[in-house]
Parts: C-alpha cells; sequence; structure tokens
C-alpha cells in the first residue's frame, strides 16, 4: 500500500495526482492569503444579502481591481486573473444537477490561487497552489 493512500486503494496516489494542487512558495501563500482577506467580506456581505449568482459575484469582485481572465482562441489564458463560474454539476436523483451558487478562482501568481465559493447554505474561501489541468479549480472526480 502507498504511504497517504487513502482507503489503500492500489495506485491511489498516482491515479489522484491530478487532484492535488501545488506548492506555494512562501511569498505566494503571503500574497494569496492577503487577496483572499480581500474576497472574504465580499462574499460573506453577497451571502447575507442571498445574492450567489455568478453575475453578481463577478461584479462585486470587479471593483476590488482584479481583471476577468481572458482565454485566446488556442484555449490558453490571454490576461486577467479572476475567473467567476457556475457551481460544478452533479449527478443528484437520476439527473445531472448545477447547484446555485458561484465558484471563484484568483491566480494571484503561477504557484498560488485563492479558490472560493458562495451559495445558499455558506460560503469559503481558501488559498491553494494551482491543480495541473484545471489551473484553481479542483478538478471533478473521476470514475
Amino acid at each position: 500500500m502507498e504511504p497517504g493512500a487513502g482507503d489503500g486503494a492500489p495506485h491511489y496516489n498516482e491515479n489522484n495526482g491530478y487532484r492535488r494542487p501545488g506548492d506555494m512558495s512562501p511569498a505566494s501563500a503571503t500574497d494569496a492569503a492577503r487577496e483572499a482577506d480581500r474576497i472574504r467580506p465580499v462574499l460573506k456581505r453577497l451571502w447575507e444579502q442571498k445574492k450567489w449568482d455568478p453575475t453578481t459575484v463577478r461584479a462585486a469582485l470587479l471593483p476590488l481591481g482584479y481583471e476577468e481572465q481572458r482565454t485566446g482562441s488556442n484555449g490558453k489564458p490571454n490576461g486577467g486573473t479572476l475567473t467567476v463560474r457556475a457551481m460544478n454539476s452533479r449527478f443528484t436523483d437520476g439527473r445531472e444537477v448545477t447547484p446555485e451558487g458561484a465558484l471563484v478562482g484568483l491566480r494571484v501568481h503561477g504557484d498560488a490561487c485563492v479558490t472560493a465559493f458562495v451559495q445558499k447554505s455558506n460560503y469559503e474561501v481558501t488559498t491553494n497552489g494551482p491543480y495541473p489541468e484545471t489551473g484553481c479549480f479542483e478538478p471533478p472526480s473521476g470514475h
């Protein structure tokens, strides 16, 4: 069995490497924490106002000085650091359901992100290194 292998499944770490964020340098972690502290009160206010759709969340965060992330025709990032999008869909009661709410990803540095969400039940703001395939957002689970 691999060390740290969750439920002990063979190759757990190898098969789930894409779900582990990269490491942040100490300086990047400090900068990410500072940005998280700027975002947290905005999401708290929106949550208290029961406003968690992506359009409203994006509009509330842009005045903090962030620029919305743009993607070039090749699918590569082309400027900007902020992404606000709908929550991930999940399979519930035999169908795909997208819960109300917004996911927030802010690229602070190449090795540092602020990741957040706001939804009916709660909100959360955390910092993490980027994921290999999905940037600031944790990838959905595999099979």
